[in-house]
């Protein structure tokens, strides 16, 4: 399963660098869009698990990929153009997540997801029901955190 998460941070790691050099803003809003979308539906699936049968190696499996996409790199389809429509894609990224004022409060929110991401899959490797309850809600808390503040409604 470590492997497997590797490969994962390691491709959207390069997924980033390449976003950085030859996507279109359309293409980089709808990548992240797909990407954040991919990452609820995990999100879900750790929900629906804690709420009914618990099936450790899913939740595991689900929290890896949350942390996986935590740390892929996703910022880098934040870039100038990305701020508006484009397209037929639509962003719900409010404007003032690209203004150099508010870049202290991205960066917060930003390392918040990624240590509550990352705490999700090593708690959820562990099995505890209870534990892996708690920290799923430290982690939606961090998503949210994000959503108050740059995410239009």
């Amino acid at each position: 399963m470590k492997k497997i998460a590797a490969v994962l941070v390691l491709a959207c790691f390069a997924g980033s660098v390449l976003a950085q050099q030859t996507l279109k803003p359309e293409d980089m809003i709808k990548i992240r869009k797909s990407g954040y979308s991919f990452m609820s539906w995990n999100m879900g699936k750790i929900k629906a698990n804690l709420d009914g049968t618990f099936n450790k190696d899913q939740v595991i499996a689900a929290a890896n990929v949350v942390a996986a996409t935590a740390n892929s790199g996703m910022g880098a389809l934040f870039a100038p153009g990305t701020e508006h429509d484009v397209g037929d894609q639509k962003t719900r990224v409010k404007p003032e997540f690209f203004q150099p004022q508010n870049q202290d409060k991205l960066k917060e929110v930003a390392g918040n997801y990624i240590r509550e991401a990352n705490e999700l899959a090593k708690v959820a490797a562990t099995g505890d029901v209870a534990a892996i309850k708690a920290q799923f809600g430290k982690t939606g808390g961090s998503c949210k955190g994000c959503h108050d503040v740059f995410r239009k409604d």
